[in-house]
């Protein structure tokens, strides 16, 4: 097979591009993807764990951890003991995270609007279907992964 019909490739060249552009549209915002990834699970839940955040998102959670602590220098995010477990945190979003919700989502939009531009309507479904069963090659493992071991 050839380097540039590599299915890795051209998922990683089409990430590159991709990546790129939702950073320069967020960036007005003082947000990154990664970020914005945060932001958008937080605006939908309202609180979460930072090992919740980090598996959501597919990421380590030393990942999270260091997404996280600049969050929080920007005062995006705040996080708070659980009052139920003293042991467990809570990541919340501050006046300034939940103030960005609209501006970053029709920015986040007008990417996928962009992006998506380039195919017929029919095409842009399958192609986000195609993406979405990529993503979820390994779900059948994490789930074995995730059941309690009796």
């Amino acid at each position: 097979m050839r380097f540039k019909t590599c299915i890795n490739y051209l998922l990683t060249a089409s990430q590159h591009e991709v990546f790129g552009l939702l950073s320069d549209r967020l960036s007005q915002y003082g947000v990154t993807p990664g970020q914005y990834g945060v932001l958008s699970y937080l605006w939908e839940k309202e609180q979460a764990n930072p090992k919740d955040l980090a598996r959501e998102l597919s990421l380590e959670n030393s990942t999270i951890s260091g997404v996280l602590d600049r969050m929080q220098k920007k005062g995006l995010i705040d996080r708070l003991l659980d009052p139920d477990d003293r042991r467990s945190i809570q990541v919340v979003l501050t006046p300034a995270g939940r103030a960005l919700e609209a501006d970053v989502l029709r920015a986040v939009d007008e990417v996928n609007e962009e992006v998506l531009s380039r195919f017929d309507p029919e095409t842009a479904e399958t192609l986000i279907r195609c993406l979405q069963k990529i993503a979820d090659t390994r779900a059948p493992e994490r789930e074995e992964e995730e059941l309690p071991k009796n």
